[in-house]
């Protein structure tokens, strides 16, 4: 190959080896091929931009598949089998994570139960100290003829200022009946009620405020059986730490402070039944009875509830007695139905005497949230003896409870 060169005024021709002819060849036919490829390269990325412009439609697997010829493959997918199995693994799942759920928001329920139980236990400590005594729950007089009824309210009610509803407290009147002060009673008080209880609803009708009233979950120890007896004769009170007509001081609880019940949960709106009548009175005590059959019952009323009035001092709205262990079903059989029931033979403000078995219901499983009288909390199992749970009742008459 002959290369032409200028020199000093004149022009040459070499004659190159021939390997370095093939070498200039070589790299010529380089340089066009990666210019035919640069070309290329730019025609078939104007066709992706005309590709991105057209419809979803057209993907990309058929695009190639119509390019090669070739129908567009289908994509693998579940069979009929698989789909049931995946379904009944996670039916699985879900069944055994549901009741760990229930536990965990059970126990939440039950924390905050014991919370609010200890919120009273410190209040009553507080009036104590401040009253030197407990509050009564009511009070009673005997005018010659009948009962009157000096004052209605309850303990919890005096309480308030103790478990920061004093702007409430402030409101009421406690020279005046309840039942005229429908704005107070028809209010709902948080630390009375239980956060598992289903009924957590105003009781009766108001045009006003809508309901009359409003249940409670934690209310006083009343003792064993009696309530208040001998009405016209000095009126007899029972063995628990509170009572009508007056407050327990803390020295009068002889059994000890730890060893007595204060407060208990009840369930709301459970049925209540009379006794035959509202002014049959007994010589003396007479013994808590092993079930209600053998006591003399008076006219039954689906209506009739205990512990939908947290204003009203009497035992079936804010007291329990131990005559029956936590929990216990107490049956009582009306048109086909068995319905799970308190007996109060007369009421406080009736002239014959108040026996009650009002029993401590929750709805914990397995027992029933207790406090105390020197404010400790604990859990109560529904197993518990009756021996054990009537000693746990009384604040004087020298049985011994065990601690735990």
């Amino acid at each position: 190959m002959t290369i032409f060169r200028n020199g000093a005024g004149s022009t040459e021709s070499v004659v190159l080896p021939k390997s370095a002819a093939e070498a200039a060849a070589s790299a010529y036919a380089a340089a066009g091929k990666s210019m035919r490829r640069l070309a290329r390269r730019k025609n078939h990325d104007s066709g992706d931009a005309g590709l991105h412009a057209m419809p979803a439609a057209v993907t990309q697997s058929g695009l190639a598949a119509t390019r090669s010829g070739n129908p567009p493959s289908r994509r693998p997918g579940f069979t009929l089998v698989e789909l049931l199995v995946v379904i009944g693994i996670i039916g699985v799942l879900v069944g055994l994570l549901f009741p760990a759920v229930q536990t965990v928001r059970e126990a939440s329920r039950r924390t905050a139960c014991q919370n609010n139980s200890r919120q009273l236990g410190l209040a009553m400590h507080l009036f104590m100290d401040c009253n030197k005594a407990l509050p009564a729950n009511g009070n009673y007089t005997w005018n010659g003829s009948t009962v009157m009824t000096v004052n209605a309210w309850s303990a919890m009610s005096r309480i308030l200022p103790f478990i920061e509803q004093e702007s409430l407290y402030k409101t009421v009147n406690f020279g005046q009946s309840y039942s005229t002060q429908i704005g107070i009673s028809s209010k709902r008080v948080g630390t009375f009620m239980c956060p598992s209880e289903p009924n957590d609803r105003g009781q009766g009708t108001d045009p006003t405020y809508g309901n009359k009233h409003w249940p409670i979950n934690y209310v006083v120890s009343m003792g064993t059986w009696r309530v208040l007896s001998g009405k016209a004769s000095g009126m007899q009170t029972g063995d628990g730490a509170f009572m009508p007509n007056r407050g327990r001081r803390t020295a009068e609880f002889a059994d000890g402070l730890s060893k007595t019940l204060g407060i208990a949960e009840v369930k709301a709106f459970t049925n209540r039944v009379p006794g035959s009548s509202t002014t049959a009175t007994f010589p003396g005590p007479i013994e808590p009875p092993s079930d209600i059959a053998s006591l003399s019952l008076g006219t039954f009323s689906p209506t009739s509830y205990t512990h939908v009035e947290w204003v009203d001092g009497k035992v079936h709205e804010t007291g329990f007695t131990t005559v029956f262990a936590p929990n216990t079903q107490v049956k009582y059989a009306n048109g086909g139905i068995d319905y799970d029931v308190d007996v109060v033979l007369a009421t406080e403000s009736n002239p014959g005497d108040t026996y009650a078995a009002v029993t401590s219901r929750s709805f914990h499983p397995g027992g029933v949230t207790a406090l105390m009288m020197d404010a400790s909390v604990r859990f109560v199992d529904s197993s518990t003896a009756l021996s054990v749970w009537r000693a746990m009742g009384t604040a004087a008459t020298g049985e011994i409870a065990a601690d735990d």
